[in-house]
């Protein structure tokens, strides 16, 4: 069965015609701390990355999604982005996990909020 998935799949890891084409044009370039590795063509002109595990885009960093969308020509590992000391680190967007961000007033807090600026009308 994980032949057939890999085969028509690209969801759990690249499928086979990417793997190939990896193989026979791709330049390894680097890979950032999730574990993706990023590739290029000789030439230069396409780029690509691999992910570690289910592919979600925002879990490349941001001086890899500039270099793969040349933004810029050299990696991050070449020349890494200047971090100004009140950015916070990259993190991939937790959205559906428990770490989600839950504003305040929110149903999902496991505090809610209670409301005194009015009272709810019930019938009577």
């Amino acid at each position: 069965m994980s032949l057939l998935l890999r085969l028509v799949t690209w969801w759990n890891d690249q499928t086979w015609n990417t793997e190939l084409y990896t193989r026979r044009h791709g330049v390894k370039v680097g890979s950032d701390t999730e574990g993706n590795t990023y590739y290029q063509t000789r030439d230069g002109k396409r780029r690509w990355v691999i992910y570690n595990g289910e592919c979600q885009a925002s879990r490349v960093a941001p001086g890899w999604h500039g270099w793969l969308h040349h933004t810029w020509d050299e990696p991050p590992l070449d020349k890494p982005l200047a971090h100004k000391p009140w950015e916070k680190p990259h993190r991939p967007n937790m959205t559906g996990t428990p770490e989600a961000y839950v504003p305040k007033g929110s149903l999902r807090r496991p505090d809610p909020v209670v409301r005194r600026d009015y009272e709810a009308w019930s019938p009577e």
